[in-house]
């Protein structure tokens, strides 16, 4: 494969990323991930959505087990910009979300760096404004 196809597949994997997490559909992100994921998210004990993963399902699960604890319509994101180098991608953007429990409010920005192989996603490294959601997760 070219440079350049391995960017367009790179790219067409974090699309389809993307639109699964957006419609919220588990089945077809767990299929988008690899069996096992370099995850990296913050420990942040405080909060019961972000904790350690390595398989699909558990990946895949994140958004879901979000929902849970997040109202979904005082919660959202934006993605701002997309580079994509080789089977590498970044995606910078703003999340916001208000925690059920507390109904307190966290937002920042976010940079979400992945690697897609063979159209399956291998790495998930997520930067995020980890104290403001800690603090509107705190009681």
């Amino acid at each position: 494969m070219t440079a350049t196809s391995i960017a367009d597949a790179t790219r067409a994997t974090v699309q389809e990323f993307l639109a699964c997490r957006l419609a919220g559909d588990t089945e077809r992100l767990t299929a988008l991930f690899a069996d096992e994921v370099d995850w990296l998210l913050a420990d942040n004990p405080g909060v019961p959505w972000i904790r350690p993963r390595s398989t699909a399902a558990e990946c895949a699960a994140q958004a879901a087990e979000m929902g849970e604890y997040v109202i979904p319509e005082a919660s959202g994101a934006t993605a701002d910009t997309l580079l994509v180098d080789g089977t590498d991608a970044v995606i910078f953007g703003r999340l916001w979300g208000t925690v059920r429990d507390t109904g307190k409010s966290f937002e920042g920005p976010f940079a979400l760096r992945l690697t897609a192989e063979d159209g399956r996603i291998t790495r998930h490294h997520l930067y995020e404004n980890s104290l403001s959601i800690a603090e509107a997760c705190a009681r």
